[in-house]
């Protein structure tokens, strides 16, 4: 099969010790087929394939007068993400070359291409692509990702509960702060902290302990609205930010998790541990500086819960 290629006026090569003469043609051809890379050229509008070196046509196959979208993605169809349009200008001229990244469909490596239109020898608009295989660095580049994202996610997360850490209830409490300030919806929080916690550790051991705080955490996980905060942010002290929620809501969702607890005892061992808490809520000012206000206001709420005789709920304006 001759491959159409464009005269690109190269000198011939002069002959020597007998080796016949190359024409530029041949001389780029060669120098196509032996690029560690895919090269292809298609027409800009029909998306024939015009043009295919042997890195391609090893993997590819014979283009065979197929469009490009067959032999390339075994499609029936056009590409939804051909950068065709993105090769020439509103005037029909060719734009500078674009460069991307994508994994082929059909044999799932990772490819970084360059697309640009050029005049055909027949002086139509084609597209010229060079892609090269990056499908190692890709993958180092998405496991290193993924790393950093498990690492973050660990940063943010308690090990014993699964619940946000005090670190993640800051940081995502102030968005969803900020959110409440720009929507202007409401905010309210909860703060609770179990009741004779020490005691628990003291009778039954710290994995008794451990036990109750992990069952807490199923708790707030089952009752608490995916738009909402829940964290432990220190020992046995637990905090709820309920997005556009107002104290009543807060305090109904409070009640409703003291009852649970009341409930629903946690087993250890041969021991049935009912924990229960004293809560603390309130609400977001118009002029509230910042989400440590909000908490300390719900945290000396809690504190009138446990000096009224725990295991209550009590709201702080």
């Amino acid at each position: 099969m001759k491959s159409a290629i464009p005269s690109l006026n190269l000198p011939a090569a002069p002959e020597a010790g007998g080796i016949s003469e190359v024409t530029p043609a041949e001389g780029l051809r060669a120098v196509l087929d032996n690029l560690d890379a895919l090269v292809y050229v298609s027409d800009l509008e029909t998306h024939d394939l015009l043009y295919m070196n042997a890195y391609g046509r090893k993997i590819w196959g014979s283009i065979d007068g197929r469009k490009c979208w067959e032999v390339l993605q075994d499609s029936a169809s056009p590409c939804d993400f051909c950068t065709n349009h993105l090769l020439i200008d509103a005037e029909g001229t060719p734009s500078p070359p674009h460069i991307w990244e994508f994994q082929n469909r059909l044999d799932q490596r990772w490819y970084q291409c360059r697309d640009q239109a050029i005049p055909w020898i027949d002086g139509r608009l084609v597209r010229l692509e060079i892609a090269t295989d990056i499908t190692e660095r890709k993958e180092m580049e998405l496991a290193l990702k993924e790393a950093h994202e498990k690492a973050r996610a660990a940063a943010l997360e308690d090990d014993l509960t699964g619940l946000r850490n005090r670190r993640a209830f800051f940081e995502l409490g102030n968005q969803l702060l900020k959110q409440s300030r720009r929507s202007g919806s409401p905010l309210a929080i909860i703060m609770f902290d179990l009741d004779y916690f020490k005691k628990i550790n003291d009778n039954h051991g710290h994995e008794a302990g451990d036990e109750v705080l992990r069952h807490i955490g199923q708790l707030l996980e089952s009752n608490v609205r995916e738009a909402d905060i829940a964290a432990r942010i220190g020992g046995e002290e637990f905090a709820i930010l309920l997005a556009d929620a107002h104290a009543v809501q807060a305090s109904e969702l409070a009640e409703r998790l003291l009852e649970l607890m009341q409930k629903t005892p946690v087993r250890y061992r041969d021991v049935r541990i009912r924990p229960t808490a004293s809560f603390g809520i309130s609400a977001l000012h118009p002029e509230e500086p910042d989400l440590k206000n909000l908490l300390a206001r719900a945290d000396n709420a809690m504190y009138q819960s446990k000096a009224l005789g725990r295991g209550r709920v009590r709201i702080k304006p």
